[in-house]
């Protein structure tokens, strides 16, 4: 291992000279508490940024193991210092310019979520950070100067003040630490009460904009839940905290345009991740295998048991192993039920807005007019009580439009200017004024789909092999193959997009046989991952540091719609 004064002398060196010189700086450098690793330097400045770790000793870095002796304490330090380090780097570093990415420093993006993240290695013998750095250029020649700036005033501060337990703020570090140990013990709770999801009195649930996560500032009315729901929970660190206890079944959110219902729904579908002190949605928890269902038009589908739904197709087409390179809206809807129930969810959530009507209702006098025999869909309102009863399947529904759902209802909460009701009893009062002429169509019980052997042929090659790349949260390519995730909405960082592209490439090279199911395959990842950590399926040692983990749902949403995908 060299000293931090060779690098200087090797930046002084290589000032001028054409930008592969820096390849020189590969290697450790040692400070007085903390070790330098660059581990891989960019061939150019305008290629992807250059890798660096910053590695402070265990016993130096000071930081209390029963911070980090459980795993969702480890990931709310691990988010804290990522949070720190990346509030440090801003506050700190001074950018220097040059061309392409020359003067990059950062750290992976955190958003309002508190993700598994490897930013950060947290254990008794280290605490490491990974960064990237863009090296300065003039054009290819190398900044020498902004080089010693970075390496040997920039990023020594941002380790003394974000890596070390006595320079940080102990104080916020607990408060984050005891955040998620409460948020993790409502989530038990939710199990223990046979509750689907729990929104705390009090919690802001509207955000900011369309594309931003943050909770809105102005205007926004806090959460009261309706008193026939209302529940206290004893937390270890908060104390006794009051909300909404959202019961197992069916459930359906009604009231006129604009008065939050879909809101909730959206907190809901969000709330299978713990959020950061501030977002307004802290003490609000979803069962963490919720799934979010809409319509996906023209979605490409691969041997999908939807006959539950849909059944009788013009020309004889089947539905028992259905495919299609555009599934309609109906079609599309039904298969990401089936592929969500593969997979092993137990709540869904449906807004009617995303999805498809012919889907979701068919009332009497459609009934009366359109016999059963020419209709090959089964409407959602005549499997959704079959999905509890028989798969104990809940469902959170939004619906505005049709009455017909208050008969397979077990709660109805009425949403008025954005404060919830329950209307339950005012429904049934309902029912039983008005006579209903639409008849059950659904005779048999909900047939799952058979094991889906998942095919190497799924992972063809290109001529140069398989090139797997992020395009943002919502798109991967394959080789020159667009895997399209717009409609995945608990997708929500570009990281976790990430880590799905290596999880692909380890599911192509050490997993996939020919032998196991789709199911099998998703969940032996997600195993390795758990018990290895994010690392694993990284072909790079400890990079890139850039990875967030995804729930199984997402890896095998994304499989599904994998347009090469091969189902024997």
């Amino acid at each position: 291992m060299k000293s931090f004064q060779e690098l200087e002398k090797i930046l002084n060196q290589i000032d001028g000279k054409g930008y592969k010189a820096y390849k020189e700086l590969q290697g450790q450098y040692q400070w007085s508490n903390f070790t330098l690793s660059i581990d891989y330097v960019q061939g150019d400045p305008f290629a992807s940024p250059s890798r660096i770790r910053v590695i402070v000793p265990g016993e130096k870095g000071g930081f209390p193991s029963e911070l980090y002796n459980t795993p969702y304490k480890r990931r709310a330090v691990i988010d804290f210092l990522s949070r720190t380090v990346a509030k440090n780097i801003s506050r700190i570093y001074h950018h220097v310019g040059g061309s392409g990415k020359s003067g990059l420093i950062s750290i992976g993006y955190c958003g309002q979520e508190i993700l598994e993240r490897n930013y950060i290695v947290i254990d008794q013998n280290r605490v490491e950070a990974r960064l990237e750095v863009g090296l300065p250029a003039a054009g290819r020649r190398i900044l020498g100067k902004e080089a010693k700036y970075i390496f040997l005033v920039a990023i020594p501060k941002i380790v003394e003040t974000s890596l070390f337990f006595n320079a940080i703020s102990k104080e916020s570090l607990f408060s984050q630490v005891k955040l998620v140990e409460d948020q993790y013990f409502l989530r038990q709770e939710l199990k223990r009460r046979k509750l689907v999801a729990f929104v705390a009195n009090g919690s802001i649930l509207p955000r900011e904009s369309g594309v931003s996560q943050r909770p809105m500032v102005k205007g926004a009315v806090p959460f009261q839940s309706p008193k026939e729901y209302e529940i206290e929970i004893q937390l270890p660190n908060y104390g006794p905290i009051k909300g909404m206890g959202l019961p197992q079944g069916v459930t359906l959110i009604v009231g006129g345009g604009f008065h939050g219902k879909s809101t909730l729904l959206q907190a809901l579908e969000l709330g299978v991740y713990d959020h950061i002190l501030g977002d307004g949605r802290e003490y609000l928890v979803t069962r963490e295998n919720a799934v979010k269902i809409k319509a996906e038009n023209g979605r490409y589908v691969e041997k999908v048991n939807i006959s539950p739904f849909i059944n009788n197709l013009p020309m004889g087409q089947d539905t028992v192993r259905f495919s299609t390179e555009n599934a309609s809206g109906s079609t599309s809807q039904a298969a990401n039920i089936m592929e969500a129930l593969e997979i092993g969810t137990d709540l869904l959530l449906i807004d009617e807005d995303t999805s498809a009507t012919n889907f979701m209702i068919r009332d009497g006098r459609m009934q009366q007019l359109v016999q059963k025999e020419k209709e090959p869909i089964t409407p959602f309102i005549d499997r959704v009580r079959t999905l509890y009863e028989e798969k104990g399947v809940s469902t959170v529904l939004v619906i505005g439009g049709s009455g017909d759902y208050f008969e397979v209802a077990d709660h109805i909460i009425m949403m008025d200017e954005y404060t919830p009701r329950d209307v339950t009893q005012r429904a049934q009062e309902i029912i039983k004024g008005i006579q209903n002429p639409r008849k059950i169509e659904a005779v048999s019980t909900v047939q799952e789909n058979p094991p889906r052997i998942l095919l190497k042929s799924t992972f063809s090659m290109g001529k140069r092999g398989v090139k797997i790349k992020p395009r943002g949260i919502h798109q991967i390519t394959f080789n020159k193959t667009d895997i399209d995730l717009r409609d995945l909405e608990q997708l929500i960082d570009p990281n976790q997009t990430n880590t799905i592209c290596f999880m692909l490439q380890y599911i192509m090279e050490r997993v996939v046989n020919d032998k196991m199911a789709l199911k099998e395959v998703v969940e032996k990842v997600y195993k390795d991952v758990i018990e290895k950590g994010l690392d694993v399926v990284s072909p790079y040692k400890g990079h890139p540091g850039n990875m967030a983990l995804p729930r199984k749902y997402e890896i095998a949403c994304t499989l599904n719609r994998f347009r090469n995908l091969k189902i024997k």
